[in-house]
């Protein structure tokens, strides 16, 4: 249907000797005209309910074309009482009950009809301030000479002020050579030993590069995804020639100063209140294999520390050379070996490599229920409009989440059982009424089946207050890992495999902490350097323990604020 175009097919008419003959199409007003001239209003009605059922589904995809690309997984409520409004009534009695009920429990009802905002009129946007913290930089621009004299007397004229206007722009950055000018001291009245200061920061001792430098090389390689080659030109434009090989042992160097920091972030991660964990593919160079790369795996671990003042978290990121449950080789540590070290609420999807793992009685799985969540907005895409109901469920859930973020973990239990809990039950009935109705291998089949064969790890969160609602907080870990990849393709081998863990763990505990990754690591990698340092001091090193007394490091809006 274009334009306005009706066919028979939607019409939904039977075929009769008459419109066999000369099938009812046209422009839908046109159609509708006859069909009321010749009395026949049923039709003129389930053609409406037709149009209207059509124009939430061209809605629906309108919105999803907008959101193309960006990830977005969400139905927004307009839509999903539209869709809702469209299903027809189910003729099962006991179906039908568990419809209504879960349709009321999730509020969709309740919520005030979206009214189509009217359009503003064109005006140009409101400038925002220009962020205090930006070093002022004076250009003072001097009257043209001819403008210098008075016209009337011919004098000079003298400055009584300046007109200040202030424009945001950019000092090109600039490869220096820093002259490290040691101070010696020495005794003049007797001959003592000379005293010299200590040497400038570098991250290895005969080295040429500076921290700075170097740590800049590991944000823009693991964190902006610029390769070490893209990184070689840009050194070429600022006047540097460097080999890349150069750059490549810099960063080597740098990972492995940083192992020790990466070891105690494993430590606390095993030891958090609730440890997340998912993984995500990375490809790594392998001449024995046919295509010449294999398929290695970056496991994603996030604990948090949860406490009724806040959240801490910490990330961690391990590579294996391969996918499997246990490492392949030495040392490396699998999914498997690690829930072997840990003892407490874990959190992750329902993958059956966790299997062996969660039988231990110590070992509390819990469910991530943004995943099942995700199963009812395939079968919504792929258009079973029944899944907008779960969906809808779903919804509140989140929402009421969100309200409770701020609560202590006792009023977060006592919420989630009074506001979330009766939802959750009325999502469950309503699985198990459509089940015995729906094929397993459909979309809508599939996603009943997962939420009720692991609704006992997806509830676990409703008992306990510290027990986040899903897994999302590891996964939005693995965004960099993922955008980073796009770039340089494959780790060149295990060992780089190795060290972009390494590298992925502190960034991530950076962006969690929302500490300037260069500053942390400028600050950090020449002291690992200098090996002074035991290992009950790495703890300290992390970036949320560093940050505590480095506030200036702060970033994004916090520092622009300060």
């Amino acid at each position: 249907m274009a334009a306005g175009y009706l066919s028979r097919a939607l019409l939904g008419t039977a075929p009769t000797s008459e419109t066999t003959k000369k099938p009812r199409r046209g422009p839908v007003l046109e159609v509708l005209n006859e069909l009321l001239a010749e009395g026949r209003t049923q039709e003129v009605v389930a053609l409406v309910a037709r149009l209207v059922s059509r124009n939430s589904e061209l809605e629906r995809l309108l919105q999803d074309a907008k959101t193309k690309g960006k990830k977005n997984e969400g139905v927004s409520t307009t839509q999903l009482k539209l869709l809702l409004d469209g299903l027809p009534a189910n003729s099962d009695g006991d179906v039908a009950e568990v419809d209504a009920r879960l349709r009321r429990s999730s509020g969709i009802d309740e919520e005030p009809p979206q009214a189509e905002p009217a359009r503003p009129k064109r005006t140009r946007p409101a400038r925002r301030p220009i962020p205090t913290n930006l070093r002022r930089v004076e250009n003072v621009i001097p009257v043209p000479a001819p403008q210098r004299p008075c016209p009337r007397c011919a004098e000079a004229r003298e400055c009584v002020g300046h007109e200040v206007t202030e424009v945001i722009d950019l000092i090109p950055a600039e490869v220096i050579v820093r002259q490290d000018k040691r101070e010696k001291l020495a005794c003049r009245l007797c001959e003592a030993e000379v005293v010299r200061a200590p040497l400038g920061e570098k991250v290895v001792s005969g080295g040429r590069m500076g921290a700075r430098l170097v740590a800049q090389l590991l944000v823009e390689k693991y964190y902006d995804g610029l390769p070490l080659s893209r990184q070689v030109e840009r050194f070429e434009r600022l006047g540097l020639e460097v080999a890349l090989s150069t750059l490549a042992d810099q960063v080597a160097w740098a990972t492995e100063a940083l192992r020790p920091v990466w070891r105690a972030a494993m430590s606390k991660v095993l030891g958090a209140t609730v440890m997340h964990l998912d993984a995500t593919s990375l490809p790594v160079l392998d001449s024995k294999n046919a295509k010449g790369i294999r398929l290695g795996a970056i496991w994603g671990y996030v604990g948090a520390d949860v406490r009724d003042c806040g959240t801490e978290h910490t990330a961690l990121c391990l590579y294996n050379s391969t996918g499997k449950r246990e490492g392949q080789r030495e040392g490396e540590i699998g999914p498997a070996q690690m829930l072997a070290l840990r003892v407490g609420r874990t959190v992750a999807d329902a993958a059956g490599i966790f299997d062996a793992s969660f039988k231990r009685g110590d070992l509390l799985e819990c469910g991530c229920n943004t995943h099942a969540r995700r199963y009812f907005r395939k079968a919504l895409d792929g258009g079973d409009k029944r899944a907008a109901l779960p969906l809808a469920a779903f919804k509140r859930l989140f929402a009421i989440e969100r309200r409770l973020k701020a609560c202590t973990i006792d009023e977060r239990r006592r919420g989630r059982q009074e506001r979330s809990k009766p939802v959750y039950d009325d999502l469950i009935a309503w699985a198990i009424a459509h089940q015995p109705n729906e094929p397993p291998s459909s979309p809508l089949g599939r996603a009943i089946r997962y939420l009720l064969n692991h609704q006992q790890a997806l509830r676990r969160y409703l008992e306990d207050g510290a027990i986040p609602i899903d897994n999302t907080v590891v996964e939005r870990l693995h965004i960099r890992t993922a955008l980073t990849r796009k770039n340089f393709l494959f780790a060149g081998s295990d060992a780089g495999g190795e060290r972009a863990a390494i590298a992925y763990t502190l960034l991530g505990c950076c962006k969690l902490a929302e500490v300037d990754p260069v500053a942390y690591l400028a600050d950090v990698l020449p002291r690992l350097a200098t090996k002074k340092l035991c290992l009950r001091d790495m703890p300290a090193l992390l970036p949320a323990e560093w940050k505590r007394s480095h506030p200036e490091a702060v970033r994004g809006k916090a520092a622009v604020t300060r």
